[in-house]
């Protein structure tokens, strides 16, 4: 199924016969049409049916393109508007893009800008589910994220256990919990331990529990975290940083199914899925001897890889603009918005600490803003060794080859791997883009045999 078709747009004009013609053309794309006569029957129509996107005219009477925008942001925030007007100047649309509306279009409307804005409102829309059973609190519009999310899919519904890797920040507790989430032990416990966090000496008994007297300050027993997630799913982070000798314990664990408290001398059958994930490189751990193959062997049945922040470069400002309407959210104040030109310094930055730390910058620019649009200068002064990131663009030839890449990971998404569809929607014959998809080493069929 083409995914155009599970696209609502509310087509706003008070014109009858402009209307008519541009949700013709609308439905001739594939998209569900709602129309509404003007500002106040928009609005009407909002409140009985959703709407994936609005397309409003700028001049209507009552109530104004601009107007209606204003109104929606209060009531449907994250739902993108895209304005239309026969009379546009550059003063409207800056104007009109500075408050939020996503794309100003002059009539007669190209019906390739207006397809592509269509797109990519629906991108970068905060409120834009994934589609994904797993992961619909993930927020990507990549490719390389959105097949992860369909491996992921697969394998929560099995139940072997499954290792996560990915650099510090990149969500791999967030991908844990969507996995436990979609599978089979979705109404049973998940718990999560960071293996790094808890002292050596102590983390034997917050996994498998202690009885009463087993050492000092053990005043009660304790049932431990794998006994508590019975039934369900452990999650255990850094699991590269476990000390040897509990291992060993582990590896027994998962072999038998079974925990044996500290100090005691029974033990106790448990069913639990374990997930682990690390930042480390495993296979040199093995070969230096600080991590068992046979463990490591256990955990990594199955492998997911989270791609670093700078390698999804297209979620930068999704997940910016998502962390902004959050913090307006816990404010219960309207939420600041970046400029393009912030985006684009965001955008231009590596992200080592990855998506914790783009949230720990976003939290620092919506407190310290004084004004309600995040401007470039204050961007670039918040980013880490970021003073002057012209310094650091690379080279065009280079800068041209990973934006081609990314463009078209993202088209082949947006259309399931439909190299047709995606041809139309780039603008190019099918046996260029085939050559540029051959080029860069992209598999259409991975995105076309997708279920969503």
């Amino acid at each position: 199924m083409n995914t155009q078709s599970r696209i609502k747009i509310l087509l706003v004009d008070d014109d009858p016969g402009v209307l008519q013609l541009l949700s013709m053309r609308l439905e001739a794309l594939d998209f569900e049409v709602v129309c509404a006569d003007g500002g106040k029957s928009a609005l009407a129509t909002l409140q009985k049916e959703c709407a994936n996107i609005v397309i409003s005219d700028l001049r209507m009477d009552g109530m104004d393109g601009i107007e209606l925008f204003e109104k929606i942001q209060q009531q449907y925030a994250g739902l993108p508007v895209i304005v239309l007007t026969a009379h546009g100047s550059i003063k409207e649309a800056v104007s009109a893009t500075q408050k939020g509306v996503f794309s100003f279009l002059t009539k007669p409307v190209d019906k390739d800008e207006l397809l592509s804005s269509i797109h990519q409102a629906l991108s970068f829309s905060v409120d834009r589910p994934s589609g994904h059973s797993v992961g619909s609190n993930i927020i990507t519009c990549c490719a390389k994220m959105q097949q992860l999310l369909e491996q992921a899919k697969l394998l929560a519904k099995s139940d072997i256990n499954i290792m996560i890797r990915g650099e510090s920040g990149t969500g791999k507790e967030l991908l844990a919990s969507a996995i436990q989430a979609a599978s089979d032990r979705a109404d049973q416990p998940f718990i999560a331990i960071n293996c790094s966090a808890i002292p050596a000496d102590l983390l034997e008994s917050e996994l498998f529990g202690h009885v009463k007297g087993a050492f000092t300050g053990a005043s009660r027993d304790n049932k431990g975290l794998f006994a508590s997630a019975d039934g369900g799913t452990v999650f255990l982070d850094e699991i590269g940083d476990m000390p040897a000798p509990l291992q060993v314990k582990l590896l027994r664990v998962l072999q038998e199914q079974k925990i044996r408290p500290v100090g005691s001398q029974q033990d106790i059958s448990i069913n639990v899925r374990v997930l682990s994930a690390t930042h480390q490189h495993l296979e040199d751990a093995i070969a230096d001897g600080r991590f068992r193959e046979d463990l490591y062997y256990r955990l990594n049945v199955a492998s997911l890889s989270l791609p670093a922040l700078r390698d999804r470069r297209a979620d930068i400002q999704l997940l910016a603009k998502h962390f902004l309407h959050n913090i307006g959210l816990r404010a219960n104040s309207k939420a600041k918005r970046f400029s393009p030109a912030a985006l684009c310094a965001l955008m231009a930055y590596d992200w080592p600490g990855n998506i914790r730390q783009l949230s720990n910058i976003v939290e620092q620019l919506a407190a310290l803003s004084p004004a309600a649009i995040i401007g470039e200068a204050q961007t670039i002064a918040a980013l880490p060794q970021s003073k002057n990131p012209a310094s650091e663009l690379p080279p065009l030839a280079e800068a041209r080859k990973k934006f081609e890449r990314e463009y078209l990971e993202q088209v082949l998404a947006s259309t399931k791997g439909n190299v047709t569809d995606a041809a139309r929607q780039a603008g190019r014959n099918r046996s260029d883009l085939h050559k540029l998809i051959k080029k860069h080493q992209l598999n259409p069929d991975i995105l076309r045999n997708a279920k969503t």
